[in-house]
C-alpha cells in the first residue's frame, strides 16, 4: 500500500501480481514485492508484460518500494536490461542499511539510470523530474 500523501493524490491503477504490488502512474510504474520472492527474468514477465502494455515504446521511470525483502536474480541482469530500453529512471527506496548494500551491489550489473532513496515521495519526485528532462 502506497504510504504517501504525493502519490496518494495522482491518478493511479493497482494490480495484484504474483510477485506483489503493482501501482500504474501515467509515467512510471511502483513495485512493492512480496516478502522473500526470488525475481527472474521468467517469473517477472507478468509485471514485464504489464509494463510493456501501459507504457509501449515510451520513457517510464521504475520505482521498487522496498518494503519486504526479496532478491534478483543477478544472473538474469542482461536480460532485464535488454528488455527495457525505454526505462529512464530506477528508484529504490531502501529502509535499512542492508537493502542499501544490496542496491550498490545490484549497481554493477543493471545499467539502468539508478538511484537510492530513504522515501517514496522523493523517488517519486526524482523519476518525474528526470523523465522531464529525458523528454
Amino acid at each position: 500500500m502506497i504510504n504517501s500523501p504525493y502519490l496518494n493524490s495522482k491518478d493511479y491503477a493497482l494490480l495484484n501480481v504474483k510477485l506483489g504490488s503493482v501501482y500504474l502512474f501515467d509515467n512510471y510504474v511502483v513495485v512493492e514485492f512480496n516478502e522473500g520472492v526470488d525475481i527472474n527474468f521468467n517469473n517477472f514477465k507478468e509485471v514485464s508484460d504489464i509494463i510493456k502494455k501501459q507504457y509501449d515504446d515510451r520513457p517510464f521511470g521504475f520505482i521498487a518500494n522496498r518494503l519486504n525483502s526479496y532478491s534478483i536474480d543477478l544472473t538474469d541482469a542482461t536480460k532485464f536490461n535488454a528488455n527495457f530500453p525505454n526505462l529512464k529512471a530506477y528508484a529504490i527506496v531502501v529502509y535499512n542499511s542492508f537493502t542499501q548494500r544490496v542496491f550498490e551491489i545490484e549497481n554493477h550489473f543493471f545499467k539502468f539510470n539508478r538511484e537510492a532513496f530513504k522515501n517514496l515521495e522523493n523517488a517519486a519526485e526524482w523519476v518525474e523530474q528526470t523523465l522531464s528532462i529525458d523528454n
